[in-house]
Order: structure tokens, then C-alpha cells, then sequence
């Protein structure tokens, strides 16, 4: 199911009134890191460059780029993808109201089928701790908080799949960014929990758990720079840049450079 399944859920998550004040810091930092890279590349490329959103949420990367004409006048298109029908209706309503239909579009889309994409791009982002959204196919809400054994994510086929997939979509030179991502230590997940809990949500996993769900259906997976080594094992690990995104050990984004 998607995570975000019907209006309401997606209106309250988009809700800065919900939203505690470590995710909306992180969504500017990697907001500022996010304008680096597309001018980078636009620089390298010597002309305007197009983009992949994986999870466009109610397309609020769109929104704020194209406020600045700099930046936009970098990029010639912006696909959007999300797996909730909320989530693309009100993309695009808000496409739409920012008049930034002749660029951006979002689109009823599951990541896991990125391999099925005939298009190629220049950018392929995930923003805002998505990367850490895709749970295993097995992973059970109703009965996980009862498990008697914790979920190993030594490896995550989910997650193999869609950045596997999102890194073949990239033109020579290209990028994948994924980021915000939750880093793996115990006041992160404290904040994950806090987080949840503001949103009116009941936390169902344990301190012992990499990753932070929900009973009614969210999943935030945590990382160490090794167990990110390990998940790109598809590049090199010479075109991987981790840049941090506080002072705090809450967050960071990955470069990965084709």
C-alpha cells in the first residue's frame, strides 16, 4: 500500500503545523545542496538538464526552484513520480498554480518499476528521508510490534531495486541524490519517534531496530555510511559523495556520480 493512501494523510504530512522543526530544517538543507548540484551539472553540461523526482510529494522541490529563476532556467524538464493518487493531484494542482506546466509534470507511478522507463535523465533525485521509505515486501505492520526477532536489513532488495534502476535511467555524467537521509544512531531515532508522534501516529518498532514504523503504515529507514557502501554496491565508490547536512548527526545526502 502506499504510504500516503488517501487526502487527509497527505494534507497532515505536508502540514508544517505537524512537521517537527529537524525535518523542516532538513528539507532547506538539502534544499541548498539540491541547487549545488543541478548547477554543477547544468555548468558541466553546458546547457539546461533534465530531472527525475522519485516521491514528488505535493511537488515542493518544483515549487521552490522555480522561484528562482537562475536555477530553473537549468532545467529543461521535471518529472515527477509518487505511488499515492493524492500525492499526484495535488502535485499538480500545484504545478499548476505556480504555472510550471510546461516543465513539471507528475505522474501515478510504483519506484520499483524505474527499469521500465524508456526516458533518460540527467538528475534523479529522492528527497526529504524517501530513500529510507521502501520497506521490505515481507515486512508485516498489524503483527511486527509482537515479532520476536528484529528485521535484518543487512541487505534491502526494495531499495536495491529502485536505486539500481533510478542509476541506469542516468545519461553519462549524470547524478543520483538521495537525501535527506535518517543517519543510524539513537537520538535519531528518538527524533523519528517524536516526529511520528506529532503527526498522532503509534510507533510499533523497538530501540534495537534500524528503522522507525508505524501502525498506520509509515517506514523511515535509518543508515550508516557502510550499509550505504553496501546498498550502491552497483558504483563506484570513488563517485559517492556523503555530505552532511547538520551539526547534529540527523542527516545527510549521497551523491552518486555516473
Amino acid at each position: 500500500m502506499a504510504m500516503y493512501d488517501n487526502a487527509n494523510t497527505v494534507q497532515k504530512s505536508f502540514d508544517l503545523n505537524f512537521v517537527s522543526e529537524h525535518l523542516i530544517q532538513a528539507q532547506w538543507a538539502e534544499f541548498i545542496e539540491l541547487k549545488k548540484v543541478i548547477t554543477e551539472l547544468a555548468i558541466a553540461k553546458n546547457a539546461p538538464i533534465s530531472i527525475l523526482d522519485i516521491g514528488i510529494g505535493n511537488a515542493r522541490i518544483p515549487m521552490h526552484l522555480c522561484g528562482v529563476k537562475e536555477i530553473w532556467d537549468m532545467i529543461t524538464t521535471y518529472d515527477g513520480t509518487d505511488n499515492a493518487q493524492a500525492c499526484v493531484d495535488i502535485s499538480n494542482q500545484n504545478i499548476i498554480k505556480h504555472n510550471i506546466q510546461n516543465k513539471a509534470t507528475a505522474f501515478l507511478f510504483e519506484a520499483t518499476a524505474l527499469s521500465t522507463l524508456q526516458k533518460k535523465y540527467d538528475l534523479v533525485i529522492c528527497t526529504w528521508f524517501t530513500p529510507g521509505n521502501f520497506y521490505p515486501d515481507n515486512f508485516c505492520f498489524d503483527t511486527y510490534k509482537n515479532a520476536e526477532e528484529i528485521l535484518d536489513l543487512t541487505k534491502n532488495e526494495k531499495f536495491d531495486t529502485v536505486f539500481y534502476s533510478a542509476y541506469n535511467l542516468l545519461n553519462e555524467g549524470g547524478a543520483l541524490l538521495l537525501g535527506a537521509c535518517y543517519i543510524d544512531n539513537e537520538s535519531t531515532r528518538q527524533k523519528q519517534e517524536e516526529s511520528y508522534n506529532k503527526m498522532g501516529m503509534t510507533v510499533i518498532t523497538s530501540n534495537e531496530d534500524t528503522f522507525t514504523a508505524t501502525k498506520e503504515g509509515f517506514w523511515s529507514q535509518r543508515f550508516t555510511k557502510e550499509k550505504l557502501y553496501s546498498y550502491l554496491h552497483f558504483a563506484d565508490t570513488n563517485k559517492i559523495v556523503i555530505t552532511s547536512l547538520d551539526t547534529y548527526n540527523y542527516a545527510m545526502q549521497i551523491k552518486i556520480k555516473k
